[in-house]
């Protein structure tokens, strides 16, 4: 029998306050262990919560940027579990009524648009975290580290709208682009601050019956959340073949053994105990200040891609890749506004920064590029003084120094040959030591111009103007052609 996934995403984003959720602590990553904990983090007796203005516009931010309704008042509860690195018992977030509901992120896949319903989106505090490593701990032992307990974050529960592995990729990538875009999260999956977990069940084609799910956590990358996803397609797939019930359980991804572990049988809302917090007044948001925080929404990835487009005439291609991170897209902008050839700047982008980048694991803004800098670079491919390969080759020069593109040039004598009468010699010895090459060309043979062309620009070192070569070496050639 066939079957058909049905995949809902929980998505946690730890939000870019200065400090937590409920207290004046910092929520900075990478301080010492427990340097960062207060009584009210740790939950200790007598203790008041206050809730962080900034969280809450974070959240309304998130919520107007993917079509949620927002709601004019909302309630804090007590989502009741044990376990170590929680010292209350509980963890305050929201279960009834929370602050954004009912939106949806538009993904783009094989050409057509499909909007991802999102059921809520909801403000929570963060856990501690249990620590393994062996430079803190004897083996089998474990601490716990209280500095990431009453971090802010937000929950992005999905509709079970998603039907493929890649799709939920597609969706966490758009997601992901617009939480960087309204800078409300760093989004960085290493350290934690972007955490998915997925609920996953099958059903067979053309049925509406939704069949019984598992929960898969644990997936700290979009490569691991894709081959976690299809793991478990397979698993269910085989169980259901069996005759068998698949077993409503959480599990866990191995990413080094590239498997699925069972954690424990899936808990249901009623086994959390939600109540509503007794420490924490109802939150109620006017319309003024949702309709206020609407206009400083900045423009978002989507709309970004479709002015690209439009604007500098790009490909849809280009536009998506530019428009991938904020800053790469704003640092295009800005070189297109000294170098008018977008699509000079788009392929270089695309190329060699991108390239840069990926291989260092660095964002634009952490590299001494600037727009000013590749634009120069640009024009100086643009007007002959040297050719696109001889910019590849100094262009790590350029990310990592201060030097402009012209001084790197001159100081590793690289500039273009473009002296006609000095190009003209060389050709014609070329062409004068090949013969047999140039009697194969007059003879017809078209393919051998690509040799010649070789031996030029061997002979200036690869600094011939290739156009200028391309057109000395036709002349002569014709020119012997009709002697």
């Amino acid at each position: 029998m066939k079957y058909e996934a049905v995949i809902g995403l929980e998505v946690h984003a730890q939000l870019k306050t200065e400090s937590k959720i409920f207290c004046s602590c910092s929520a900075g990553f990478g301080a010492d262990p427990n340097s960062q904990a207060c009584p009210i983090c740790m939950g200790m007796p007598g203790v008041l919560p206050v809730v962080n203005e900034k969280a809450v516009e974070f959240a309304i931010k998130a919520g107007c940027a993917t079509h949620c309704t927002i709601a004019d008042y909302s309630v804090f509860a007590r989502k009741n579990y044990f376990y170590p690195d929680l010292p209350k018992g509980y963890q305050i977030s929201q279960f009834e009524e929370p602050i954004c509901s009912d939106g949806y992120v538009e993904i783009e896949h094989n050409g057509d648009i499909k909007k991802i319903g999102l059921i809520r989106i909801h403000l929570e505090e963060d856990a501690g975290k249990s620590v393994h490593a062996e430079e803190w701990v004897p083996e089998e032992e474990t601490l716990v580290d209280l500095n990431r307990c009453g971090v802010p974050l937000i929950e992005i529960v999905s509709q079970p709208d998603i039907r493929s592995p890649r799709e939920a990729t597609l969706y966490l990538a758009q997601l992901k682009r617009i939480l960087e875009y309204l800078e409300i999260s760093d989004c960085n999956m290493e350290e934690g601050s972007l955490r998915c977990d997925a609920n996953i069940s099958l059903r067979p084609v053309r049925t509406e019956q939704l069949g019984t799910k598992t929960e898969l956590k644990n997936m700290n990358s979009f490569k691991s959340i894709e081959k976690a996803l299809d793991y478990e397609i397979t698993r269910q797939t085989e169980i259901l073949n069996r005759g068998e019930k698949v077993q409503q359980q959480t599990l866990l991804w191995n990413a080094d053994e590239n498997r699925i572990e069972p954690m424990r049988t899936k808990e249901e809302s009623d086994d959390y105990r939600y109540f509503p917090d007794p420490d924490l007044v109802p939150l109620y948001v006017t319309s003024d200040r949702v309709a206020q925080l609407q206009k400083e929404l900045p423009e978002l990835a989507v709309e970004k891609k479709r002015r690209f487009m439009k604007e500098f005439e790009l490909p849809a291609y280009d536009a998506e890749v530019l428009t991938a991170s904020k800053n790469l897209a704003g640092f295009f902008e800005e070189t297109v506004a000294l170098h008018a050839n977008a699509k000079a700047v788009s392929n270089f982008v695309m190329g060699e920064v991108n390239r840069y980048l990926s291989e260092n694991k660095k964002g634009i803004e952490k590299t001494a590029l600037t727009p000013e800098k590749l634009a120069q670079l640009l024009d100086l491919i643009e007007s002959g003084a040297i050719n696109l390969k001889t910019a590849k080759l100094i262009f790590p020069d350029i990310v990592r120094s201060d030097r402009s593109p012209e001084k790197i040039v001159k100081q590793r004598g690289l500039a273009q040959v473009s002296d006609e009468s000095e190009l003209r010699q060389i050709v014609q010895e070329v062409v004068r030591n090949n013969p047999n090459e140039t009697a194969k060309y007059l003879a017809g043979k078209i393919k051998v111009m690509g040799f010649l062309v070789g031996r030029v620009m061997r002979a200036t070192r690869g600094k011939g103007n290739p156009k200028m070569v391309n057109q000395l070496l036709l002349e002569e050639l014709n020119k012997r052609k009709h002697d």
